[in-house]
């Protein structure tokens, strides 16, 4: 069969629809969204919470609660932000502080001590008692792949005391094949263990590679062997205050950002305006005339 060139009419571009802004810069799954979002027909006003704990409504998305691995250098740990364990620190710090500002914090302390065993939130035995909060791990396009550090996140904020719904298969130390999580290696990689085997490492193979890669971490007197206590107390610290506390701001940036805008006018103004460019348009003209 002969090559054909498809063309497009008018008619195909007259009813063309661009997909949704978030779609087009790949920020938004949508396909999942909408199963994330959609609440039970039988309830009214109960919306379903992804974590970061967001809600949603038809003005748009409510934020309850979030948490950023920049707030952790308050709790001690000013290094590897952006690992597997910082994430977990991030997870746990954002449960703590959503249940402290529901009032949940004293009925659901999660696991206080976590030896990388799966462990769901469960509902308290007492009579009338509030059920744990239930939200949902939104990925987003996230690469959903073992080990990935948005697991991490979901795994602190499970053992920090929220309900979660997941299974042990995309953390670290799991098996495909036997089908079973070897909680020695996720309790390694809780505590930052991974990092510090890596740290003895480089250290052995590569001392000149292992000073610059951990530059920061020997700068504060940082080791392998300190990483494990370093995160012991972070946890604690955030179990005991978990609200969040903003930095002090060297400018008042607000101010700063107001001196480079141009201020709106009023109707007077704007009539004064235009008053003034025809005088002076006027004065021009009289000029070149008498000229």
């Amino acid at each position: 069969m002969p090559f054909v060139k498809k063309v497009k009419s008018d008619a195909y571009f007259s009813r063309f629809q661009v997909k949704n802004r978030r779609r087009r810069e790949g920020k938004t799954d949508y396909y999942a969204r909408k199963r994330l979002v959609t609440q039970a027909k039988n309830k009214y006003n109960a919306p379903k919470y992804r974590l970061v704990i967001v809600y949603a409504r038809l003005q748009g998305d409510f934020v309850l609660t979030a948490a950023r691995s920049k707030e952790l250098p308050r709790y001690g740990i000013n290094h590897g932000l952006t690992n597997w364990t910082a994430a977990y620190a991030t997870g746990l710090l954002c449960a703590r502080r959503a249940l402290t500002k529901l009032g949940l914090a004293d009925k659901y302390e999660g696991v206080a001590e976590p030896d990388g065993t799966l462990t769901l939130t469960e509902t308290l035995d007492e009579e009338d008692a509030p059920r744990p909060f239930k939200c949902f791990l939104d990925v987003g396009l996230k690469r959903t792949s073992t080990g990935s550090r948005v697991f991490g996140a979901m795994k602190g904020a499970s053992d920090g005391g929220l309900f979660i719904p997941h299974s042990d298969k995309r953390f670290p130390g799991y098996d495909p094949e036997s089908k079973e999580l070897d909680a020695e290696v996720l309790k390694k990689y809780i505590y930052g263990g991974h990092v510090a085997e890596y740290m003895e490492s480089l250290e052995e193979e590569d001392d000149e590679r292992f000073k610059k890669q951990f530059a920061s971490y020997l700068a504060d007197g940082v080791g392998s062997e300190d990483i494990e206590e370093i995160f012991t107390n972070a946890f604690a610290a955030i179990r005991e205050d978990p609200t969040f506390k903003p930095t002090e701001k060297s400018k008042d940036w607000a101010s700063e950002t107001k001196k480079f805008m141009t201020p709106k006018l009023t109707y007077d103004e704007k009539k004064a305006r235009i008053a003034e460019k025809i005088a002076k348009f006027n004065a021009t003209n009289e000029g070149d005339d008498a000229v």
